[in-house]
């Protein structure tokens, strides 16, 4: 699905545009998954020790967040049935290349080491920082509440909202991407994105377990996710879906989009898996160092 909606806004879209229209399906994505756990903590607090049974249905603190999210899923797809209009292709007229174009694709062609291409190569870097930046995040959702619980003495609800109050801040960051364009490029925003985020990462791996003693300040936590979840995530990997595309430019972008969606739900797979093993066998901070570094 990401892969499918991604080149779709790639194929309407002008390419000075690219950017800024994948950060608005970006924030919409990006607050599904960041800001409905606000949901998943009311629900909990709504049924907590409480069960209500309809017939076959049985409404508790885990179903009805499953009822919830059947819900919404339906309501998508009558909206997709009902209102979706796909774009209406046309035969583009064939027009010599400009001088600049001609220069542009002689680099992108121009052989590298291990006999790859300069393009080849500019896609390859896009994936790998595509894999770093949701593998972290993927790591950090997996182990984040857990680490609240064990460091900050919260219970889930709380580290929920806190959460999802900053995966607000972070569709907002992403729906003023247009503003950040005029004055920033793509690659600063990754590399100022990436960085705040391994910042914020890297933040939480001095800090002792509240079962050793510690006493550490809730808003060291909220500082951190709002670092990671508010700021740096969204930015960076927004920037690197971005310049993904326009590199692709007019080559067939739904492919090559759907291998970029693929290695990021691979990184989101393999890295909390990675995670948990050096959590078990050694400390949840050590996971957090090794995110910094791989970031």
């Amino acid at each position: 699905t990401l892969g499918v909606t991604r080149a779709f806004v790639a194929e309407i879209t002008a390419t000075r545009q690219r950017t800024v229209y994948i950060a608005l399906l970006t924030a919409v994505q990006y607050g599904g998954f960041t800001v409905t756990p606000l949901f998943g903590a009311l629900i909990m607090h709504v049924f907590q020790e409480k069960r209500y049974e309809f017939g076959f249905l049985i409404f508790d603190q885990y179903s009805a967040a499953a009822y919830f999210m059947s819900l919404l899923s339906a309501c998508t797809l009558a909206v997709l049935i009902t209102k979706f209009q796909n774009r209406i292709r046309t035969k583009p007229n064939k027009k010599k290349k400009s001088s600049r174009t001609a220069e542009r694709d002689e680099i992108a062609d121009r052989t590298m080491f291990m006999g790859i291409t300069v393009y080849d190569a500019a896609l390859l870097g896009c994936m790998l920082l595509n894999v770093s930046t949701k593998g972290s995040i993927g790591s950090f959702e997996t182990l984040g509440i857990s680490f609240a619980e064990s460091h900050f003495n919260l219970e889930p609800e709380t580290a929920g909202f806190i959460v999802s109050v900053n995966g607000m801040i972070g569709v907002i960051a992403l729906l003023s991407m247009s503003q950040l364009g005029k004055y920033f490029t793509d690659i600063q925003m990754i590399v100022g994105g990436i960085s705040v985020c391994a910042l914020g990462i890297i933040g939480f791996s001095t800090l002792q377990s509240f079962e050793d003693g510690a006493d550490n300040a809730t808003w060291k936590y909220f500082v951190g996710i709002f670092m990671i979840y508010g700021i740096g995530y969204p930015i960076g990997h927004t920037a690197v879906i971005g310049l993904f595309s326009k590199i692709v430019g007019r080559r067939a972008q739904g492919t090559l989009q759907g291998w970029f969606a693929s290695a990021g739900s691979l990184a989101r797979i393999l890295f909390p898996i990675m995670s948990g093993y050096i959590a078990q066998f050694d400390d949840i901070t050590t996971v957090f160092k090794v995110l910094f570094a791989i970031l």
